[in-house]
């Protein structure tokens, strides 16, 4: 944007809109944080750069949407960086502690946000949200609204990223193989084993994200604890991992590895992608923007070829029920210098209409995060296979993973000790087992 191009009365309007925003933050609670806040107000946030650290996936979302859209609002600019998501809150956490304070906003895993909240790193929004009518809460979907934002009954951030899991199939391989889409982890078994076996290393029935950190093997245990009715803690906060539905989950990961695409402990979010775009592989649980990738000329080789269900059910359980795999919030870096910039851009890219441009951008990685963007026509039409299945999933009741200070850390054992089952190294009980008394001994603390 040229500073010096002229004013017009429709930039003007923005302008002062954005600055009613910041002016907001100035007169909102009295925390120490939201004081903290306020003292960074500016008349507008023209010129001002933000730094912003970002989940790698989300680099397009942040470069390719946002970025243009923000210079048009505001004539404000964001610089982005992104980490690999393994490393994504322990390099936040560092950005503040360290003392660099390079950043002004986080995108975060939601399962962190207890570590960075203890860690000092992200400023609390509570009274600014609670005092800003134009961020219209009540439209963010009830099923992640707390869990993405919520510790201790104090909100660090907005809901950004809508992530959960559904089962995304490839139909051209099922009607070749006379196989009906699963509904049951057993169906889903028999299908990967009779889709490998026959195909004899042409394809593979089933692709298994396996990598060894909490966002892929993590998700995929978890998509299985989910369907046999499983929880990761219980009523009280306990964790429940030698339950029945936790060990057949376990199980049914070591069972169908050596029908699933090789080698699972060495498939990735990036690998997972390309094997089932490129039909390699029959069946993936996966995030529901796969529906936009596998519509999309430019990464796709399986257009109209592919269908969606909700993830299947086992055991006793007979309700599909999905999970919040690892979500994202944005939050203010404590560390910022332009805190009210910051919670300005926060605001920005959260709204209704910023989350239907990602939503409707394959390769953004961004889905709903607000109950008109998840229930829109235009959210529907760009993603007419999916649209059905996802909202099903979002409006239910998925299942939340911890956010407590040490979350990042158990997931993590958890991970590890289920990639040792299915290495074959311990059976999928012991597994469990070792990660119950490894949770109970942190959560104790």
């Amino acid at each position: 944007m040229n500073p010096s191009r002229p004013w017009s009365r429709r930039r003007f309007l923005q302008a002062s809109a954005v600055a009613g925003g910041l002016a907001a933050l100035s007169a909102c609670g009295s925390s120490e944080e939201t004081a903290k806040l306020a003292a960074g107000t500016v008349a507008n946030p023209r010129g001002v750069s933000l730094k912003i650290l970002v989940n790698q996936p989300h680099r397009t979302a942040f470069t390719t949407v946002l970025a243009d859209a923000w210079a048009k609002e505001t004539g404000g600019s964001i610089e982005v960086t992104a980490a690999p998501y393994d490393q994504l809150t322990s390099k936040q956490i560092l950005d503040v502690q360290g003392g660099s304070g390079e950043f002004d906003v986080f995108d975060y895993f939601y399962f962190g946000l207890g570590a960075l909240v203890d860690a000092g790193a992200l400023v609390d929004l509570t009274d600014w949200i609670n005092g800003d009518p134009d961020l219209d809460t009540a439209d963010f979907l009830p099923s992640i609204y707390d869990p993405y934002t919520l510790y201790n009954d104090r909100r660090y951030g907005l809901p950004y990223d809508g992530d959960l899991h559904i089962l995304f199939y490839n139909k051209e391989i099922f009607d070749r193989h006379q196989l009906n889409p699963p509904s049951t982890w057993d169906e889903y078994d028999e299908a990967a084993r009779k889709i490998t076996t026959d195909a004899k290393g042409a394809y593979y029935g089933a692709i298994v994200s396996g990598q060894q950190v909490p966002m892929i093997l993590g998700c995929s245990f978890i998509n299985r604890l989910a369907g046999f009715g499983g929880t990761l803690l219980d009523a009280t906060g306990k964790p429940a991992l030698t339950s029945d539905a936790a060990i057949a989950a376990a199980q049914h990961l070591v069972d169908v590895s050596p029908a699933a695409l090789p080698t699972p402990l060495q498939v990735g979010f990036d690998q997972a992608n390309t094997a089932f775009l490129s039909g390699q592989g029959a069946m993936l649980d996966t995030w529901t923007d796969m529906s936009l990738r596998a519509g999309d000329a430019s990464m796709s080789k399986i257009i109209g070829k592919w269908g969606v269900v909700s993830l299947p059910v086992g055991g006793a359980n007979t309700t599909p029920r999905t999970a919040l795999d690892a979500g994202f919030g944005l939050g203010v870096s404590t560390a910022s210098k332009h805190r009210a910039e910051a919670a300005a851009f926060v605001k920005f890219a959260a709204s209704k209409a910023q989350n239907l441009r990602q939503v409707s951008t394959a390769g953004s990685g961004i889905d709903p995060n607000r109950k008109s963007v998840l229930h829109s026509a235009d959210y529907a039409k760009a993603t007419p296979v999916a649209a059905e299945v996802i909202r099903q999933n979002l409006d239910g009741s998925p299942l939340v993973w911890p956010k407590t200070p040490s979350a990042p850390k158990i997931l993590q054992t958890l991970v590890d000790e289920l990639a040792l089952a299915v290495q074959g190294k311990q059976p999928a009980k012991a597994a469990l087992e070792r990660t119950q008394q490894a949770w109970e001994q942190e959560l104790a603390k």
